[in-house]
Parts: structure tokens; C-alpha cells; sequence
């Protein structure tokens, strides 16, 4: 039987007023368009157009991009640069992230995400891998995981030990995150050496969350969303419904980092992801950040918090991956 770790909630104070103007300007904006389209969904809305739109978003400097194919999907690996020259070693002295984007599973992709994957990235002074899985509604959501299982296979084929990965996702990324964790114990492969989610959707029902508090003040998911996310999920998932993280066996997965707003729709699945992580022996560190936005991280170059936010995913994914006898000032 594992030994049940206690979790106990980091609570960072403080919104900032640059955070209160973004919740607000997302509550009367981007909230009510995501209303309707959870009212009222259907093949007209054009999912690809954000990622699309994006594609122009430029990358943080230091890495070098090669576009490649995986199974089923496309993906994108940044190398970091050790002075002005890509690195191109495979030795263990190396750290790669896995990262998988968030967007309900329908829409974002490569493009929407790149400067949050490569800025977490540097912070962790590790390469990136992200994968453009498949998504709802055309695939299972058990696809999308399989791509992201294509996308670790890659890093270990290129010579990453396992110790030196780590599996990263924001919203239904990190639903991802923990599934394909999850699906590795099922394949019998070793687990990487951490995994962080930040404002992770953990569980498809939306019963809790629709029930608590925090879900009515959150400035951007509305209560429609979840639920035509779920009814989408159950349609393409046919006779073999997806089994959600929460209710997972988490018994024997990696060191957790997850951070998630105070007042989102979300936290209710952070703060049940945390509380069964923990039961099962888990290490696992839940950081609730006072009344930022759903993955605010993402606005890291204009919101304080949200920068120190990814400096502390940094130090948790370097202090995971570090060599034996290796100190911090060494890397």
C-alpha cells in the first residue's frame, strides 16, 4: 500500500492590477463568445482559425525549431542553444519537456501555445517537444493521448532517459499530462522524472465542478462549456468511454507540480487531482494563485505574477531532473 502524503495548499497572494484588468477585460470579452458557442455548437465555428491566426507569434530566443512527424501528427522540437550554436548532443547532461497545449481538446494547437511551452522551457533550461495531437471532435480523446505517448517514445528514441523528461500541459494539456503518465504505467514504461499541470481539467464529469463556488466566479469558462465538452467526449469516445486522471490508479507516477487561480473553474479539479495524488503516495505540490486567470502563465510578459509563476515551474523541473552530486549553480 502507498504511504498517503498530505497536500497541503500553497496559497500566493496578491493580484496585481495588471491581473484584475486582464480577468475583467476576459469576463466581458472572450467568456460571452465561449457561452455561446457551448449554447449553440456546431461545424461552422472555425476551431483551426485561432491556431492559424497565431502562427505568426514569434518564439522566445535561444532555441532552434525542427518541424517533426510523429505517428499521427505534427509536432515541433526546440533545441536549446549552448552560446550561438544549437545544442545537438543527446548525452544525459540534457533536459527535455513534453509539452501538451491546452484548448478543450478542440481547438489551439502548435501555433497558440509556442510561446508558453519555449518560455517555461527556458526557465527550466531544457528543450521542448510539443505535440499537435489529434483533437475532438474528428478524434477520441484516448487519440490524443496516444500521440502524446508518440511524442515521449520520440524523446526517449533521441536518447532522453526518462529521469530527464518531464511531461507538461496547461488545461485539457494537462488532463493529457497526467493521462499519458498514466498510459505509460499501462505500457510498462518508466515514468519521466516530474509532471506539471497548470490549471489541469482532471475530470470530464462536470457535476463538482458546476457545484462550487469557485466555478461562478471564474472570468473565462462558462457552465455551458463544460458541459458540450463533455457530451463532445462521450461522442467520439463510442463503447470505450475515457477514464478521467481523478479516477485513475496514480499510484507510482512522478514528483507534481500543479498551479491554478483561486477563482476558477477549474480548481475544484486541481484541488481533487492533489488530494488523490497525495493519497496515493504521490509528491505533490498544488500552488493556488490569488484570482488569476485560467493559465495566466501564458502572460508572463505583461503579468508579474504570471512571470514568477513560470520561474517557479522552472526551479521545480530543474531540481526534478537534476544529475546525482550535481548542484543547482552547476547547470
Amino acid at each position: 500500500m502507498p504511504v498517503a502524503v498530505t497536500v497541503e495548499p500553497q496559497f500566493v497572494a496578491g493580484a496585481g492590477m495588471r491581473s484584475r484588468v486582464l480577468a475583467h477585460t476576459v469576463k466581458l470579452t472572450v467568456k460571452p463568445v465561449l457561452d455561446v458557442w457551448g449554447r449553440y455548437p456546431g461545424p461552422m465555428w472555425p476551431a483551426g482559425l485561432l491556431d492559424f491566426g497565431a502562427r505568426y507569434l514569434q518564439p522566445t530566443r535561444g532555441v532552434a525549431r525542427r518541424r517533426i512527424r510523429l505517428d499521427n501528427c505534427d509536432a515541433e522540437w526546440w533545441e536549446r542553444r549552448h552560446g550561438s550554436r544549437p545544442d545537438t548532443s543527446t548525452s544525459t547532461a540534457d533536459v527535455a519537456i513534453l509539452y501538451l497545449h491546452g484548448g478543450g481538446f478542440l481547438t489551439c494547437g502548435l501555433n497558440t501555445h509556442r510561446v508558453l511551452a519555449l518560455r517555461i522551457g527556458a526557465a527550466s533550461r531544457a528543450s521542448v517537444l510539443t505535440v499537435g495531437y489529434r483533437m475532438l471532435p474528428r478524434h477520441s480523446i484516448a487519440e490524443s493521448v496516444a500521440d502524446c505517448l508518440s511524442g515521449y517514445r520520440w524523446l526517449l528514441e533521441r536518447g532522453f532517459p526518462p529521469e530527464r523528461i518531464v511531461i507538461a500541459g496547461d488545461s485539457a494539456g494537462g488532463f493529457l499530462t497526467f493521462a499519458t503518465a498514466l498510459a505509460l504505467a499501462d505500457q510498462g514504461l518508466d515514468q519521466p522524472a516530474a509532471l506539471v499541470a497548470l490549471s489541469p481539467l482532471t475530470d470530464l464529469d462536470p457535476t463538482a465542478k458546476l457545484a462550487r463556488l469557485e466555478g461562478r466566479e471564474c472570468p473565462l469558462i462558462p457552465r455551458s462549456v463544460l458541459l458540450t465538452l463533455a457530451e463532445i467526449a462521450g461522442r467520439a469516445d463510442g463503447d470505450i468511454p475515457t477514464v478521467s486522471p481523478v479516477d485513475g490508479d496514480l499510484t507510482g507516477l512522478p514528483p507534481v507540480l500543479i498551479q491554478v487561480g483561486s477563482t476558477e473553474m477549474l480548481y475544484v479539479d486541481a484541488e481533487l487531482m492533489a488530494q488523490r495524488l497525495g493519497a496515493a503516495g504521490v509528491p505533490v505540490t498544488l500552488e493556488v494563485w490569488d484570482r488569476q486567470v485560467h493559465v495566466f502563465q501564458a502572460a508572463a510578459d505583461v503579468l508579474p505574477e504570471a512571470a514568477r509563476a513560470v520561474t517557479r515551474i522552472g526551479a521545480f523541473v530543474q531540481d526534478a531532473t537534476r544529475l546525482p552530486g550535481r548542484s543547482a549553480a552547476a547547470r
